[in-house]
């Protein structure tokens, strides 16, 4: 699997396997997200989320390198003959046991193998490099404004993206791809200009991030300087923090025997860690974690039953009405006992 991310990412984001964004790290190899600051069990020790990311590549993919080196030609450029003495060249073997285990030419065939691709590597910084002046030669021309940084603060962040939202269609549903076709025009990293107009409220987004459209918000008068200026500021602040992500209730179902185990989620862009605990056999589930070891990955599905709306009323504590939610769930599908996983409270 080769994410969106990945392509455009840097070199160095791409040996590490993930890019490091502003409340996540993110798996460059298939789009898994960990909250920053959130600490991840795993068996019997807990783990930072930058290091719980690199345990994920490490557990789910092999090697950033075992990943690549098995992708089509098309996106490597390599054939299998060459992704074969790659992949032993990075294992470490001599020239005499590559050519042992290839079964081909000599020790000097393999010697001449290694020069052709080195040459290889020289061409391709070559070809970078000429990739990357044209690219350059091209937003002088035409988008000199690219070359600007992102504003760093609060309120002018603000400013850009509300312009920049102004552009879309308040009556139109789109697709990812057309949301960053038109974001490429205004910052190289379109994004992150992405994500902010979907934190700080400017756009929305279904669950899968298949569709995008503008948020209508109601509008807030600003007060007058000197009656309220501080509380404006903190007000901003506060918003910026509570912008979430969806929050809502979701079930994991095995297609063998039609159990299911009922969760709720502040974020349901997490479940992918929810997948990952299960891999790692750290889920919180026992009975789950049982069956997902003797059935397999394969035999389970993730499902959203409900997203969690948006409530004006000051009053009213998000996480109690996700837990209204999720034992309204729990009532409805009962999954205990012979139908599902979870344990009945006392």
């Amino acid at each position: 699997m080769i994410t969106e991310s990945l392509w455009n990412t840097s070199i160095e984001d791409l040996k590490k396997g993930y890019s490091v964004e502003a409340e996540q790290y993110v798996c460059l190899l298939c789009g898994a997200e960990f909250e920053k600051g959130r600490i991840y069990p795993v068996k019997d020790r807990l783990y930072d989320a930058k290091r719980y990311t690199e345990i994920h590549i490490e557990q789910h993919h092999g090697s950033v390198f075992e990943h690549l080196v098995q992708q089509d030609k098309k996106i490597t450029g390599l054939t299998d003959h060459q992704k074969n003495l790659l992949h032993l060249f990075y294992q470490g073997k001599s020239d005499p046991e590559v050519q042992k285990e290839m079964g081909i030419g000599s020790t000097s065939t393999i010697r001449n193998h290694r020069f052709a691709l080195k040459e290889k590597e020289r061409q391709a910084k070559m070809f970078l490099a000429l990739m990357e002046l044209l690219q350059e030669k091209g937003e002088q021309k035409t988008k000199p404004h690219e070359s600007k940084r992102f504003p760093k603060k609060l309120k002018d962040k603000r400013t850009v993206l509300e312009q920049i939202a102004k552009q879309f269609d308040p009556d139109r549903i789109y697709s990812e791809k057309e949301i960053n076709e038109h974001l490429k025009g205004t910052y190289e990293d379109y994004v992150m200009v992405r994500r902010y107009l979907i934190d700080l409220g400017f756009l929305e987004r279904n669950p899968e991030g298949s569709e995008y459209w503008v948020k209508i918000a109601e509008k807030k008068e600003k007060p007058e300087k000197g009656t309220g200026e501080v509380d404006w500021k903190k007000e901003l602040k506060q918003q910026y923090k509570e912008t979430k992500n969806e929050a809502g209730v979701y079930q994991v179902r095995n297609t063998q025997n039609n159990k299911i185990f009922i969760d709720s989620t502040t974020n349901l862009k997490t479940l992918n860690g929810k997948v990952f605990q299960l891999k790692m056999g750290s889920h919180v589930n026992k009975a789950l974690q049982a069956e997902w070891n003797q059935y397999g990955e394969d035999a389970f599905v993730f499902e959203v039953l409900e997203i969690l709306k948006e409530n004006k009323n000051e009053y009213v504590d998000p996480k109690d009405e996700l837990k209204k939610i999720e034992q309204k769930w729990l009532d409805q599908l009962q999954p205990y006992g012979d139908q599902g996983y979870n344990k009945k409270k006392s």
